[in-house]
């Protein structure tokens, strides 16, 4: 099994009450996607620019 993470965290905000977002990215492909969570819930969702299609962000390089 590879040590390389699929998934990274590239922005972080903490909210009151235990509330927190996060942006995470898919390593191999790019996309980013929202994760909200409070609690015990969360939730998670694609995040896309403004003709809908998914939001790419730099493909992450963990040697840099």
């Amino acid at each position: 099994m590879s040590k390389e993470k699929r998934f990274v965290t590239v922005h972080r905000e903490g909210g009151g009450f235990g509330a927190q977002i996060e942006v995470l990215m898919d390593t191999q492909t790019g996309v980013q996607y929202l994760y909200r969570s409070s609690g015990y819930s969360g939730g998670m969702t694609v995040l896309v620019d403004r003709d809908g299609k998914p939001l790419i962000g730099s493909v992450y390089d963990p040697e840099k």
